[in-house]
């Protein structure tokens, strides 16, 4: 099996997902759009995820491989592969569907809690409240059919999910102690004061316990994307 990535910048991997991906003995290949713009056939890949990064969905005057990228997701999710998107990846997936990717009214930069929406019959299910890591300053009107799974107090639309095999993720359940320290390196100029903005030390200063739950929850979420029948 062949899981491809699309990555937008070094400091923003896989963190707790490579784990997963081992475990399930899966190829992984990558497009590094940070080197290089190249895509594989959809036919291909047998799981799709599409991780985090400082840029906009909209930028596409500046950054001309978004074109691209948003018609490789849309392609994939209309064949019926399973499609993960990860904060931007989640943004991109909404854009590559047809739905407005904007400024947020605030910026949501730490661990605050998301509250899972009543469940779907057939839809991933969220807990009703867990506490996640955010970094993102924009969100997103949900794409056309999209099952809204998650909300926060700042952010309404904080995960959704298309069809039986394609979830986006406005927060990060994959973080690991040195990707969140990865991201406060290389994004300090984010953390400004803000309501719904954490320091760097407290950033840094969440409890092994805390990593575990979202990382559990990652695994739960890969799993129901990739079972074997999806109705």
């Amino acid at each position: 099996m062949k899981a491809h990535i699309l990555q937008h910048v070094p400091f923003e991997g896989l963190g707790s997902i490579q784990q997963w991906l081992d475990r399930q003995k899966y190829t992984v290949t990558y497009t590094h759009f940070f080197d290089t713009a190249i895509l594989p056939p959809v036919e291909e890949v047998d799981l799709l995820i599409v991780l985090g990064g400082p840029m906009s969905v909209n930028d596409e005057q500046n950054l001309s491989w978004l074109r691209g990228e948003k018609r490789f997701i849309a392609e994939a999710i209309a064949s019926g592969k399973p499609v993960l998107g990860i904060c931007l990846g989640a943004q991109l997936i909404a854009s590559a569907l047809g739905a407005s990717v904007y400024r947020a009214s605030e910026s949501e930069i730490g661990w605050f809690p998301v509250y899972g929406l009543p469940k779907t019959i057939g839809a991933f299910s969220f807990p009703e409240e867990t506490n996640v890591f955010h970094w993102h300053g924009d969100t997103f009107d949900l794409p056309s059919h999209a099952i809204h799974l998650a909300k926060s107090a700042v952010c309404q639309n904080q995960a959704f999910q298309i069809g039986p095999r394609a979830i986006g993720l406005q927060f990060h359940l994959e973080v690991t102690p040195e990707s969140v320290a990865a991201m406060v390196t290389c994004c300090s100029e984010d953390l400004h004061p803000q309501h719904f903005i954490q320091t760097a030390e407290q950033l840094q200063t969440a409890a092994s316990t805390s990593y575990a739950a979202v990382n559990l929850l990652m695994e739960q979420v890969l799993d129901y994307l990739t079972r074997p029948t999806a109705t």
